[in-house]
C-alpha cells in the first residue's frame, strides 16, 4: 500500500481494544469499495445517488447495523445507519456522496468513473471530495462492528446526498429532523487528515443595479447599470477587500469575498437598465451575515449616489451564517487528536475555510469537527485523486476516534 501505513503491530501504546479494531480493517476491501463507489456517477445536478446509498448500506447492514433511509426527494435519499448503545453517547460520521459536473472531458487523462489506480492513487470525480471521507467512515463502523469490542455509546454513520448544492435535500434535512441526536459529529471532507475545529460562515450577496435603456448610439439618453456596476465592482476592491484582509482568526483564513457571476444587458446596441452580482462572503468568527451585507450596501449605495437614474439594492441570495469552532477542550478534539497521535498524523488544531454540512450540526451547538483524507485543493478539478495510504490511515483514524467515545 505505500511506506508511509505503519504495520498495527508496530504502532505504539494501542490498547487491547484499540488493536482489535484497527485489525478487523481490511485493506482491500477498504480499497474496493472506495472504486467501486467512486464508479457510481452522482452528479449533482441532477443529484441521484440512489445507487451510492445503496451502496453503502449494505457492508453497513451485513456488519450489524440497523439502517434507515431517509429523504425528501426521491432521487437523494440518505444513510442513517446505527450500531451498539442507545443509552449512552452518539457519535456522528457525515459525508456526502453527490460530486460535482466532470467538467470538459478533454481535461481529464484518467477515466472520470473510472477509479483508476496510478502509482499508489485512485483517480475519479469524487475520489477525494467527498468518497474517500465515505469510504473510510463506512470501512471503519464496519470494522467497529465487526470486531465484537463492548460498547458503551452509539455509533451513526450518516451518509448523505447534495452538499454539493447547499445541503437542503442531505444534511439539513436530516438535521432539522433530528433522525438521531449526537452528542458529538465528523463531518468527513478533505483536511491531509488533519483536524478542523470548525467552517468559516458564509454571506451570500446578491448586488442588483437597475438603469435605463436607451439606444446604444445615445447612450447619454440612457442609464448604464453596467457601467455602475463595475464603479461598485472597483470599489469593494479598492476600499473593502483591504479591509476584510485585517480580520483574522488563528485557525482561519482572513475574511474574503470574491465577486463570482455577473449579469447584465440585453443586447449589444442597447444602454443596459439592469445588472447583477454575486458576491461570495467568507466569514471569520466575530462577523454576522446581516452586517456584512449592510457593509456592502454602504459601499454600493456611496457609489451610484451622484449617478442620474441608477439605484442599488444588496440582500443575502440565501440566508448565511457565522462561523463555527468547537473547542479545543471538547472530548471529540481529545478523541481524534489521540487517534492522530497514534497514526503519526497531524496534532496541529485548525480550521476550514469551505462550506460543510458540518454547519447543520455545530449550529445546534453540537460538538462537530471537520476531518478526512485528501487536498482540498484538488477538489472539483480534472484528473482529481485520492492516496490509498492516506484513505486508509483516515480509516483507522475514525475507527480509533470511535473507540475512544464509545467504548
Amino acid at each position: 500500500m505505500g511506506d508511509w501505513v505503519p504495520d498495527i503491530a508496530d504502532l505504539p501504546r494501542l490498547s487491547a481494544i484499540e488493536r482489535t479494531v484497527l485489525e478487523a480493517i481490511d485493506e482491500e476491501e477498504t480499497i474496493a469499495f472506495h472504486r467501486g463507489l467512486v464508479r457510481i456517477p452522482t452528479v449533482n445536478p441532477p443529484g441521484d445517488v440512489r445507487q451510492a446509498i445503496a451502496w453503502c448500506e449494505r457492508p453497513l447492514r451485513d456488519s450489524g447495523f440497523s439502517t434507515e433511509i431517509v429523504a425528501t426527494d426521491d432521487i437523494m435519499p440518505n444513510l442513517v445507519a446505527r450500531f451498539g448503545n442507545e443509552n449512552g453517547p452518539v457519535l456522528g460520521f457525515n459525508a456526502h456522496v453527490d460530486v460535482v459536473p466532470i467538467g470538459e472531458r478533454g481535461a481529464w487523462r484518467h477515466e472520470p468513473f473510472g477509479a483508476e489506480i496510478e502509482d499508489g492513487r485512485i483517480y475519479g470525480r469524487g475520489a477525494g471530495d467527498d468518497k474517500a471521507s465515505v469510504t473510510a467512515q463506512v470501512m471503519a463502523g464496519v470494522a467497529l462492528a465487526r470486531s465484537g469490542v463492548p460498547m458503551i455509546g452509539q455509533l451513526i454513520v450518516n451518509e448523505v446526498a447534495d452538499e454539493e448544492v447547499g445541503g437542503f435535500k442531505g444534511a439539513k434535512f436530516v438535521s432539522e429532523q433530528a433522525f438521531f441526536t449526537p452528542d458529538f459529529m465528523i463531518v468527513g471532507e478533505q483536511t491531509f487528515n488533519g483536524i478542523s475545529l470548525g467552517e468559516k460562515g458564509s454571506s451570500p450577496t446578491e448586488i442588483a443595479v437597475r438603469g435605463r435603456t436607451a439606444h446604444g448610439a445615445l447612450p447619454w439618453e440612457g442609464a448604464n447599470a453596467i457601467e455602475a456596476m463595475a464603479e461598485i465592482i472597483v470599489a469593494l476592491r479598492r476600499e473593502y477587500w483591504p479591509v476584510l484582509a485585517t480580520r483574522t482568526n488563528p485557525i482561519f483564513h482572513p475574511s474574503s469575498g470574491s465577486v463570482n457571476l455577473f449579469e447584465g444587458g440585453v443586447k449589444a446596441n442597447v444602454v443596459p437598465d439592469s445588472a447583477r452580482v454575486y458576491v461570495d462572503r467568507r466569514l471569520v468568527p466575530g462577523e454576522q451575515p446581516d452586517e456584512v451585507v449592510k457593509e456592502i450596501e454602504t459601499i454600493a449605495l456611496a457609489v451610484v449616489a451622484d449617478m442620474p437614474g441608477i439605484s442599488v439594492t444588496v440582500g443575502e441570495v440565501f440566508p448565511g451564517g457565522v462561523a463555527t469552532r468547537t473547542p479545543e477542550d471538547s472530548p471529540l478534539v481529545s478523541a481524534m487528536l489521540n487517534a492522530n497521535t497514534r497514526l503519526g498524523l497531524p496534532t496541529t488544531l485548525g480550521g476550514f475555510s469551505m462550506a460543510t454540512d458540518g454547519r447543520f450540526w455545530a449550529r445546534q451547538g453540537i460538538p462537530t469537527i471537520i476531518y478526512g483524507p485528501g487536498d482540498p485543493r484538488l477538489a472539483h478539478v480534472p484528473d482529481e485523486w485520492i492516496g490509498i495510504d492516506e484513505l486508509l490511515q483516515a480509516t483507522r483514524a475514525y475507527a480509533l476516534a470511535a473507540v475512544a467515545l464509545l467504548t
